[in-house]
């Protein structure tokens, strides 16, 4: 479908996802010191795999000669997104606020543009590099607490950094598509980077065991998992990708804008988290970065 045909309901449900994802960051922060980070990726991973193998393994059977052909692709993909990004932003939120966490996250597609600079060769004018330039602010913005001296002094937030890393992580994953296309269909690729995935967080879930973090299975950390697993994996891929099929990856991609806004104002309800001035000022130069970057391309 192209975007000239999508309706007021596929750009009505481009909303649920950002903000399934930023309950995702408030239930995160929420229990951190409850529910340790890396058991909190592994059991998420592990449900949305339990709840996606009924309708995704008979793909991943059928089309298991191209998964052995682009297997070790499939593991770096897999690796970059379903292990690595969702556990290091659970580690980022048990220092770090969700507000901050999010709006790291807020600068991905100036992430994306400047890997895909390098690794894919495209050319970025000097309207993008200005506007990736801005983005980068903000996110130092954040990272400073809005003190510049201390990005002058690298005293930076453990949490924001894992932030930070995340960010990379999943910037890599979304170059690495582009660049080494699978072949697979959606609902199979999914499945099959959640299949390869969730073995790969066992190790460092076995460490953080043997460290004494253990899981406590009350309401509290059953019901983080079964939203994480179901609404924050599942439904929100599965809304997502259908919007991006129905308005296009770059109308979509703007709507990743509220996922900090969304968070902002859950996060200030649920765990009177505080908007600092520098979390307005970071929002602002990370949008208008991204939004001056990409004005000749929309144009």
């Amino acid at each position: 479908m192209s975007a000239r045909h999508a309706s007021s309901t596929d750009y009505a449900l481009l909303l649920i996802p950002p903000l399934l994802w930023a309950g995702n960051a408030v239930v995160a922060r929420g229990l951190a010191g409850h529910l340790p980070p890396i058991a909190f990726s592994f059991w998420r991973w592990a449900l949305a795999l339990l709840l996606i193998a009924p309708f995704g393994l008979a793909g991943v059977i059928a089309q298991r000669a191209t998964i052995r052909a682009r297997l070790g692709v499939l593991v770096a993909l897999a690796l970059t997104s379903v292990t690595a990004y969702n556990t290091m932003l659970y580690l980022a939120l048990q220092t770090s606020t969700a507000v901050s966490v999010t709006l790291v996250a807020a600068a991905m597609p100036a992430t994306i543009m400047a890997l895909a600079s390098v690794w894919l060769g495209e050319r970025l004018g000097l309207r993008q590099w200005a506007g990736m330039l801005i983005a980068l602010f903000g996110v130092l913005t954040v990272l400073g607490h809005g003190d510049p001296r201390r990005v002058l002094t690298l005293a930076f937030h453990r949490g924001d950094l894992w932030a930070v890393a995340a960010n990379l992580s999943w910037a890599v994953y979304s170059v690495m598509l582009r660049r080494y296309p699978t072949g697979l269909d959606a609902r199979t690729l999914l499945t099959t980077q959640i299949l390869i995935g969730v073995p790969c967080i066992l190790p460092f879930y076995l460490i953080e065991l043997a460290g004494g973090r253990t899981l406590a299975l009350d309401a509290g950390t059953l019901g983080a998992i079964g939203y994480a697993g179901l609404l924050a994996s599942l439904v929100a891929y599965f809304l997502w990708n259908r919007g991006v099929a129905a308005v296009g990856p770059s109308v979509a991609g703007q709507f990743t804008y509220f996922i900090p806004l969304f968070t902002a104002l859950i996060a200030a309800l649920a765990l009177g988290e505080r908007v600092e001035p520098y979390h307005g000022l970071a929002f602002a130069l990370i949008v208008s970065g991204i939004v001056f970057a990409n004005l000749r391309l929309r144009r």
